[in-house]
């Protein structure tokens, strides 16, 4: 009977420590099959080529641990105030000076993480083929963001249409103009109806991105280009708060790797420059 309890006894501890290394087993497991899955970011963005790029950069991630969501939103607004909100990890769509702007009217803290590339912003008319040849009063539509006026202004000053006030480079206004011999007209209006004017303006300025859907490149189309001292690189951008995240900082890898370079100089290189 002693023996008989004796190797009872025996058997329950055996089965309890086998309970117990299963158990620890599992625990061990839990976390690897945590980290196995794959970090879910957001990224907001507009049109091409920009939605080009994460497209190309989306399966490159994924073999890195992350699974990137493109949101496409339908203005020039919305990809900071979802960034600023949180409601997205990052977006990439705009220049520096833009994403500034926004933080100093919004009091976000946006952050610039890697630069993409150079759009060559240039003047564009359907009228007329040459600068010389616009009429007096023509009018000059740009777009009606504070970085976008100034970096308009500038080009046209730049091509010897008017004269600014010294000094104040991207940050001018039609205020900032001392001379218009031609008495140009100045329309400003919202980044995305860039393109539907260029019908009934005699010059539009826009980046590539607007005017590339409409058949017209910089190089052959434009009537005056911006200079190669452009501050105006398309950037990636995140907020301060997740900007050295592993993600995010994956993503900066990759929107910057060969890929995205050789796409840009196989598919765009008559419109965008890579600036990495």
């Amino acid at each position: 009977m002693k023996k008989t309890l004796k190797y009872t006894f025996i058997l329950l501890v055996l089965v309890m420590i086998a309970a117990g290394c299963g158990n620890n087993k599992e625990a061990e497991d839990t976390p690897a099959a945590t980290s196995s899955e794959p970090v879910k970011i957001k990224v907001a963005s507009l049109i091409p080529p920009m939605t080009d790029i994460l497209d190309i950069v989306k399966p490159l991630l994924k073999e890195d641990g992350v699974d990137m969501e493109i949101v496409i939103l339908s203005d020039n607004v919305q990809p900071n105030e979802a960034l600023a909100n949180k409601e997205v990890d990052a977006n990439f769509f705009q220049h520096v000076p833009y994403m500034e702007q926004f933080n100093a009217s919004k009091g976000s803290k946006l952050v610039a993480v890697q630069p993409v590339y150079d759009a060559i912003y240039g003047g564009y008319s359907k009228r007329y083929k040459a600068i010389a040849d616009l009429p007096e009063g023509a009018t000059l539509v740009m777009a009606n963001d504070p970085s976008n006026i100034g970096r308009s202004l500038q080009m046209f000053a730049k091509a010897g249409m008017i004269k600014l006030k010294e000094g104040v480079g991207i940050q001018a206004t039609q205020a900032d103009i001392t001379e218009n011999a031609k008495n140009f007209k100045f329309k400003e209006v919202d980044l995305l109806m860039l393109a539907r004017t260029l019908d009934d303006a005699d010059l539009v300025a826009m980046t590539p991105a607007y005017a590339s859907p409409l058949g017209l490149t910089p190089k052959k189309d434009a009537l005056i280009t911006e200079g190669k001292d452009s501050e105006f690189t398309i950037t990636l951008v995140a907020r301060e708060d997740n900007k050295n995240s592993d993600a995010i900082q994956k993503l900066a890898k990759r929107i910057s790797g060969p890929e995205v370079k050789k796409f840009l100089e196989d598919k765009y290189a008559d419109i965008a420059l890579p600036a990495f």
